[in-house]
């Protein structure tokens, strides 16, 4: 076979060479026929009894699931059953059964495709892509009415690299963690049930590859490059050669930097860094100590509310939250409230689907909309915060205005859990996560009245550089090194030290060490980074002063143009041997 690359999405990094295993898309072929008025009863309790031995499979995966890899993926198979019990999926095919006469295959296959039509009309990316679930819940139905037992990756023997057009939830979190060493999916994004879990794994996953499930045979040899969002099918012995060596080198480093992980995070003329790090699952807490982080610099719980048909209560947010803080006390873990919206749309919040997403109803704007939703939230997060550890950031703050309207429903709050009698800390810590040009050049106001900063640079550059990062045509012009976003950067930190508040890195930005040392040399007190990216960040810091630090940002300051400040930049790099 001749050697073919496939770009798709990095979701989780990592060089892995090995064989592939293709994993076909499940598809049934479904006869109709007609009953005899005296099957009828019998076919009804045949149908019955293959939604019971469903459920009872799926509740077997979900304490599985929960066992080994953590309750939020084990949710995912709650609203598995809350569609097993939809009444369009039940008694309805029980009563077309009986109207029509056909076979409950056949009857339940079509309701099946009725389901997943509907789903297909709503205006909601997410609700679209559930359809997945339906139709792995439909699949075991089929099986389970047919008697069939299918091979699962539970079942996988040998070490393998995973291909295939999508992955359904049940397939991933039930796979032999020591056998499937990589994923490469056709489907998907950041978000998707294989990219989260892959994350949580530390497993090499490329999603969002296109047609790569049409372009690889089991057996083939392939590299998959999770950092880059590479992969390479019947690859060449120079690519061999090439990927060898670099996932050597990458797991050589992984144990130097190792050797970090308790040392701290500090320039060579003791300048303190406070390195924290970013989480979206629970099932990263533990991978904060791994890497060496001392606290959470950034908690994303919108996550908590993705790929589930219900919204969290208040009792399953604060078990989350209070969990973390439980595991890093006394070490800091700031909570960012909800930032739904843009591309995290939840249809069962009542919001209509908007043209400009990212410029819409999201973030704070959407809480301060859903007083309801944005309360549980907050009470839950209060009482998380008994142990005094936990610190509170409100995303997409436009200015004071909106700050102080979401200060006025936190202090409403504090008010009933004290008269409920609930423990937490009244001094809890708030803080504006800064993003959007208003609030960058409103950051002295802001400063006095908010308690810290954490600067979150992909919206920020999206921002203020008018460009759609997502969009191919215009991506290219995305850069962190703007001139006009380095002013940006320094003028919010000199805000926050002027009145003797700190200021925090949360973006995309903090986790990439050729942007480092201008950063510490900006005065930034605080990084907040991928997991994974933490041991490197640190031995940047730990390998220049920050007098060095200092003049490098001074220099790039007085510069005027995006190649002025890349080429020094990239000099730089090069001298204090970063990023090679």
């Amino acid at each position: 076979m001749m050697r073919k690359v496939f770009n798709g999405i990095g979701v989780s990094p990592g060089v892995v060479i090995g064989k592939a295993m293709l994993v076909p898309t499940e598809e049934f072929v479904v006869i109709k026929y007609n009953l005899k008025d005296s099957d009828i009863p019998s076919e009804i309790i045949r149908f019955k009894n293959a939604l019971e031995k469903t459920k009872k499979e799926i509740k077997e995966i979900q304490i599985k699931v929960k066992k080994e890899i953590g309750s939020k993926h084990s949710n995912i198979f709650l609203a598995h059953l809350l569609i097993l019990e939809d009444p369009f999926l039940t008694t309805e095919v029980v009563k077309e059964i009986k109207a029509s006469k056909f076979n409950s295959e056949y009857v339940f296959s079509n309701a099946l495709n009725k389901f997943i039509e509907r789903l297909s009309k709503i205006g909601d990316e997410y609700l679209k892509e559930r359809s997945n679930d339906i139709k792995d819940i439909g699949r075991r139905v089929l099986r389970n009415l047919r008697g069939e037992k299918r091979e699962t990756l539970a079942d996988i023997e040998e070490e393998v690299i995973i291909f295939a057009r999508d992955l359904s939830p049940s397939d991933t979190v039930t796979m032999r963690k020591d056998k499937i060493k990589g994923f490469c999916i056709d489907m998907g994004g950041k978000t998707s049930h294989t990219a989260i879990i892959a994350r949580a794994l530390e497993i090499p996953a490329v999603v969002g590859l296109g047609s790569i499930s049409s372009n690889v045979n089991t057996d083939d040899t392939v590299i998959v490059d999770g950092t880059e969002g590479i992969v390479i099918v019947s690859p060449t012995d120079e690519d061999l050669k090439k990927y060898t060596k670099k996932r050597e080198k990458l797991l050589q480093i992984e144990q130097e930097l190792l050797k970090l992980r308790d040392l701290p995070a500090e320039t060579l003329d003791g300048y303190k860094i406070e390195l924290n790090a970013n989480i979206e699952i629970q099932d990263e807490v533990r991978l904060v100590l791994k890497h060496g982080a001392k606290g959470i610099g950034l908690y994303r719980t919108e996550f908590l509310f993705l790929n589930r048909i219900d919204l969290p209560s208040e009792e399953e947010q604060f078990n989350f939250y209070f969990s973390a803080a439980e595991t890093l006390f006394p070490y800091p873990v700031i909570i960012r409230t909800l930032d739904l919206g843009g591309d995290k749309f939840l249809s069962n919040l009542g919001v209509y689907k908007e043209d400009n997403p990212f410029l819409g109803l999201r973030a704070i704007r959407l809480c301060l909309a859903k007083p309801d939703l944005f309360k549980t939230q907050l009470r839950a997060i209060l009482r998380a915060s008994k142990l005094k550890n936990v610190k509170i950031m409100f995303p997409m703050v436009s200015g004071v205005e909106e700050f102080r309207k979401a200060l006025d429903i936190l202090k409403e709050v504090k008010d009933e859990l004290n008269k409920e009698g609930k423990e937490f800390d009244d001094n809890i810590e708030v803080g504006v996560m800064i993003e959007i040009p208003s609030a960058a050049l409103t950051s002295d106001v802001l400063a006095e009245e908010a308690d810290f900063f954490s600067i979150g640079t992909n919206d920020l550059i999206q921002y203020t550089l008018a460009i759609d990062r997502v969009n191919k045509d215009v991506a290219y012009l995305y850069n962190p090194l703007h001139p006009s976003l380095i002013r940006e950067l320094k003028n919010i930190i000199d805000s926050a030290h002027k009145v003797g508040k700190w200021a925090g890195i949360c973006g995309e930005m903090a986790s990439d060490t050729t942007f480092t040392p201008l950063l510490i040399g900006l005065g930034l007190d605080e990084f907040s980074t991928a997991p994974i990216s933490v041991p490197e960040v640190k031995r940047v810091i730990r390998s220049i002063t920050f007098k060095e630090a200092k003049r490098i940002a001074e220099e790039v300051l007085n510069m005027r143009t995006l190649e002025e400040v890349k080429k020094y930049i990239d000099d730089m790099n090069k001298k204090y041997c970063i990023g090679g």
